[in-house]
């Protein structure tokens, strides 16, 4: 089913008729700005400057207020103080007013008084089905339809040319300065917009709108914060199955996220950690400077078809520089293949003292050979096992002589390799790059950045055919519990699809006995008490035990100890489990986030996973290939796939615990709000996985 965009944003922001309240024609004042950009750009639609003291404003008729109209305007502009914003709107008729830009601050941003007339203005909105967009913003521009409803001078000084990227940022002073540096980059807009203080309209709401945009290719957000989680990633949704790629800029780390706690989950799934997983599991490229911001909507726009996977061929006139790019892809997480064995004995009989490796350094010999350049990156293209190229050619892009030569390189490359992205680092002049920008080639001042650039833009392969995420299990619930002891959180996972190891509760030593008879084999025994996570540090824990005697002083050793060192925990008994097969110990949990809700980790377990901090994270519910996504994430995924003569683990049967685990705190988010499986015990290839030992938080309720 093809979805279209809100009808409401496209008034919004694709508007056939525009109101100024508060026009001037004073230069230099908010409210002539946008009557000056609309006239300058040449806007077709409907200009009405409203102001009760002047007939006529910059050579066009002025209405005193809005009601005085007698037609529907799509977009009224407000660019009159605070106080008299919510009185303007409410001049408008119900129903005839599509939507209104707020330039005005003085709101929520300056504390209660402001939030709380913020709050009147949505409200009269919503009585009269306006949508808006601020206050507190720059407001924004359709470069294609030439709609500029802002006051920001960047158009003035001169306009984007218009193209099929869309940006959207929460700061007018950062979306100002770029839309400034896309014209200076050459970057053509579709969109841009200022959302402030986000009153009615967000970040979320302009990515949806754009996903369905039929102007836009690429998106470019610029956010700080967000209050609708649920929002978010239906936005980054939408993107992703309109297969519009999405680079983000996230500042800010706040106190929203999780606080530090007994969990290790809550302690280590910060507010920036959730942003980071979001983004990974929607396909969003998350950009950490404003330079990789740009380098990456720079790619995107250019490369209609990004690179298909990470094997990167680098082609060079400079060992040196190649072995730095050669650095730069290992950091990026880029594979480097060898060229075919054939194509390294060609270059090598043509150039002995090539490199025919990866990087392949024809040395400074293609500038005396011009058609080595072409014949040699032809020649290791040619069985496929390239996913993108990049070339340096140093200071020889500035030759006049070898333009023709670099020129026609990247022509006959675009058309002999199609699917292959070519990235080119030479100092070429303005005009020069631009040309072959045309051509379809990426051109780089820096070497480094290009790397940099293409190992980001490679993660969108990881994303090409993500599935669906699942539905959340509609089984009916167990009832729900005051408090959960370990047993019945055990049992409580089992129910939910999750392999549980079996656990029987003693309340004393001849329960102790008939239940290690009842496993049938060694045991261990762990005190339960809803007043200790962590059962070894106050010995409240016994491994390998077999036979009635030894179960019987195991058991009181357990007691007596947890009696010294926790004398006023509360015991409901010790639990009976049969030793645990050899595996990797991992831990898994959830946490659930204010802004996103439950969110699930996973590393490897042990004492010291606070300390390592290798863990990885997502939002809840996803399906095995985001779990298994997430597992490889990790920096000890290497001890999973067999390390030291280990066999390797089942990583299938881990990423069906995590997918089950986050199912369930999915479909359970208002009842619990922490699990912790530690340890999640990874059983070799083909065995399955294991849950030795659970902790459960119920909502609201303290522990």
């Amino acid at each position: 089913m093809i979805q279209l965009p809100d009808p409401t944003l496209s008034r919004l922001f694709d508007p056939r008729s525009i109101a100024i309240v508060g026009a001037s024609a004073t230069p230099g004042k908010i409210g002539a700005m946008p009557v000056t950009l609309l006239r300058q750009h040449g806007y077709e639609g409907r200009i009405i400057p409203v102001n009760p003291r002047a007939d006529t404003i910059q050579g066009l008729a002025a209405a005193p207020s809005l009601n005085a109209l007698d037609q529907d305007v799509d977009l009224a502009i407000l660019a009159v103080p605070a106080a008299h914003a919510a009185q303007a709107l409410q001049s408008a008729r119900p129903g005839q007013l599509g939507a209104a830009v707020i330039f005005t601050s003085g709101y929520a941003e300056t504390g209660a008084a402001g939030a709380e007339q913020q709050q009147r203005l949505c409200g009269i909105a919503r009585e009269r089905g306006i949508r808006l967009l601020g206050p507190n913003c720059l407001g924004f521009m359709n470069v294609r339809r030439k709609v500029y409803a802002t006051f920001s001078p960047a158009p003035a000084n001169g306009a984007v040319p218009a193209g099929g990227i869309a940006m959207v940022s929460q700061s007018g002073a950062f979306g100002a300065y770029a839309y400034s540096m896309a014209r200076e980059r050459g970057l053509g807009l579709s969109h841009w917009i200022s959302t402030g203080n986000e009153a009615d309209i967000d970040v979320a709401d302009c990515i949806e709108w754009l996903a369905h945009d039929a102007d836009t290719r690429v998106i470019m957000a610029y956010m700080e914060g967000c209050r609708d989680g649920a929002k978010l990633r239906r936005a980054l949704a939408a993107a992703r199955a309109a297969g519009k790629p999405v680079v983000v800029t996230k500042i800010g780390r706040t106190q929203a996220g999780a606080q530090a706690a007994a969990s290790h989950t809550a302690a280590l799934a910060g507010d920036d950690a959730v942003y980071d997983a979001l983004f990974r599991q929607y396909g969003a490229l998350r950009a950490r400077t404003i330079e990789e911001f740009f380098n990456l909507g720079y790619a995107l726009d250019t490369w209609p078809r990004p690179p298909a996977g990470r094997r990167l061929g680098i082609f060079t006139i400079s060992g040196g520089v190649g072995a730095l790019m050669a650095d730069e892809a290992q950091d990026a997480g880029l594979a480097l293949p060898e060229p075919a064995a054939a194509a390294q004995a060609r270059l090598l009989a043509q150039v002995p003292f090539a490199s025919a490796r990866n990087p392949v350094d024809v040395t400074g010999q293609a500038i005396s050979e011009p058609g080595l350049l072409l014949a040699t990156a032809d020649d290791i293209l040619a069985d496929g096992r390239y996913d993108a190229l990049a070339v340096f050619l140093a200071a020889a892009g500035s030759s006049e002589a070898l333009w023709p030569t670099f020129e026609n390189f990247a022509r006959e490359m675009q058309a002999r390799h199609p699917g292959v992205p070519l990235a080119i680092s030479a100092l070429f002049t303005p005009e020069r790059r631009r040309q072959l920008e045309r051509l379809g080639c990426l051109v780089f001042p820096d070497p480094s950045a290009a790397i940099r650039t293409l190992g980001t833009v490679a993660q969108l392969a990881d994303h090409a055919d993500a599935a669906a995420e699942p539905a959340a299990s509609s089984d009916d619930p167990p009832p729900l519990l005051d408090a959960y002891n370990e047993v019945q959180a055990m049992d409580l996972l089992r129910r939910a699809g999750l392999p549980a190891t079996p656990c029987i509760l003693a309340t004393d030593a001849d329960a102790a006995v008939r239940a290690a008879a009842e496993l049938d084999g060694p045991v261990a025994l762990k005190i339960v008490s809803p007043d200790i996570v962590h059962k070894s540090d106050v010995g409240g824990v016994k491994l390998n035990v077999a036979g009635e005697d030894a179960l019987r002083r195991a058991h009181a050793d357990i007691l007596d100890a947890v009696r010294r060192h926790a004398p006023e925990a509360r015991i409901d008994g010790v639990l009976v489990a049969p030793m645990a097969p050899k595996g990797v110990e991992c831990i898994a949990g959830v946490h659930c986030d204010p802004v996103f809700g439950p969110v699930v980790m996973f590393g490897l377990g042990g004492v010291f996973v606070e300390v390592l901090k290798d863990v990885s994270f997502r939002l809840a519910p996803f399906g095995r290939d985001e779990a298994l996504a997430m597992i490889r994430e990790i920096k000890g995924y290497a001890l999973l796939q067999g390390a030291r003569g280990t066999p390797p683990c089942d990583v299938d049967a881990l990423a069906d615990a995590l997918a089950a685990l986050s199912r369930f705190a999915h479909a359970r988010r208002d009842d619990f709000s922490s699990v912790e499986i530690n340890p999640l015990l990874a059983l070799p290839a083909g065995q399955g996985a294991l849950a030795l030992d659970a902790v459960v938080m119920r909502a609201g309720l303290n522990r």
